[in-house]
C-alpha cells in the first residue's frame, strides 16, 4: 500500500515515519525501548485496509533524532508532536510491548488526544509490569550458553559499556523464546538499537511505575488488551493486572501466540481493534 513520509519537528531534530491508508486514524507505537521501528510494517499489514495508519521512529535512532532526553515525559511529548504533525486532534493508538506501556502513559497524561487504545502484549503498568517474570521466562526458554551470553550483554548495555552490535547479538540469542514454538519463529527483523535510549528509558519507566499504577483507575478511554498465551511476557501479571485496574477495559488472550501474536494468529490484532472501535461507537449511541 502506498504511503507518504511523516515528519514532526521537535527541539533537537525531527521525528520521522510514514502514514498510509484511509479511515479512522491509528497511530502505532513500537517496542523496545531503543529499538528500530521497521517491524511495524508487518503490524500495519495485519491491520490492513480501512484505517489511516501512521508510525514513527522514536527518538534515539535515525531517521529520527538521536538526541535525548530519554524519559517518559519526553516520549509522551514526542507522541503528541507526531499527532500534531498529522493534524490529528485524536487518534486510536495501538502500542506493542514497550509501545503498549507508552500508550498507558499517553492515556493518563493526554487523554484528550486519544479516542482509545489497544495494547498488544505490553509491559504492564501494575506492580513491576511483569518485567521480572518476563526475564525469568525468557531465560528458561533459552539454552544456557545463549542465556549466559545474553545476560552478559544486557549488563554491559545497562552499564553503558555495550555496543549496537551487542544489542543485535542479544536479540539473536533470545529471539526464539519470544514465540510459542522455537520451530515456528518469525524471521528476525534487521533491528537497530540505541543503548542510550534503552538504558535511559528503562531507568525512567521504572521510576514512573508507581505513579502510572496510581493513574490507571482514572483512565476513562475505551481500552483493550491483547496478550499471547504463550508469550514470555506473563499475560496475567502484565496485561491482566493492568486491564483489571482500568474501568471497562477488555482483555483477550490469544491461544498459541507469543509476543508478536499477529504472526502466529493473523487477524487477531485487526479483530481486537475492530471490536474496540465498534464497542466505543455502541457506548456513545447508548449514552
Amino acid at each position: 500500500m502506498e504511503r507518504t513520509d511523516l515528519r514532526a519537528d521537535i527541539p533537537g531534530g525531527p521525528l520521522a515515519g510514514w502514514v498510509r491508508g484511509g479511515g479512522p486514524p491509528v497511530l502505532l507505537l513500537h517496542g523496545g525501548p531503543g529499538l528500530s521501528y521497521e517491524y511495524l510494517d508487518g503490524l500495519a499489514d495485519e491491520i490492513g485496509d480501512g484505517y489511516r495508519i501512521a508510525a514513527y521512529q522514536q527518538r534515539g535512532l535515525p531517521p529520527s533524532t538521536v538526541e535525548g532526553p530519554f524519559d517518559i515525559a519526553t516520549a509522551v511529548a514526542d507522541a503528541v508532536a507526531v499527532l500534531d504533525a498529522l493534524a490529528w486532534d485524536r487518534a486510536w493508538v495501538v502500542g506493542h510491548s514497550w509501545g503498549g506501556h507508552l500508550l498507558l502513559h499517553l492515556a493518563a497524561a493526554v487523554p484528550e488526544r486519544l479516542h482509545g487504545g489497544l495494547a498488544v502484549d505490553l509491559l504492564g503498568g501494575a506492580g513491576d509490569g511483569g518485567a521480572a517474570a518476563f526475564e525469568v521466562e525468557l531465560a528458561a526458554r533459552t539454552p544456557k550458553a545463549d542465556r549466559d551470553r545474553a545476560m552478559e550483554l544486557d549488563e554491559q548495555a545497562m552499564s553503558g559499556e555495550g555496543t549496537e552490535e551487542h544489542i543485535r547479538e542479544s536479540l539473536r540469542l533470545l529471539w526464539p523464546a519470544y514465540f510459542a514454538s522455537r520451530e515456528t519463529t518469525m524471521p528476525l527483523p534487521d533491528f537497530r538499537g540505541s543503548l542510550a535510549a534503552y538504558s535511559g528509558m528503562w531507568e525512567s519507566l521504572t521510576a514512573e511505575l508507581p505513579r502510572l499504577e496510581a493513574a490507571l483507575p482514572g483512565i476513562a478511554l475505551p481500552f483493550a488488551f491483547l496478550a499471547g498465551a504463550c508469550s514470555p511476557m506473563p499475560a496475567d501479571q502484565a496485561a491482566g493486572a493492568t486491564a483489571r485496574a482500568i474501568p471497562g477495559a477488555r482483555l483477550d488472550v490469544v491461544d498459541g501466540a507469543g509476543h508478536f501474536p499477529w504472526f502466529e494468529h493473523p487477524g487477531c490484532v485487526r479483530a481486537a481493534l475492530d471490536r474496540l472501535i465498534a464497542g466505543a461507537a455502541t457506548s456513545r449511541s447508548a449514552g
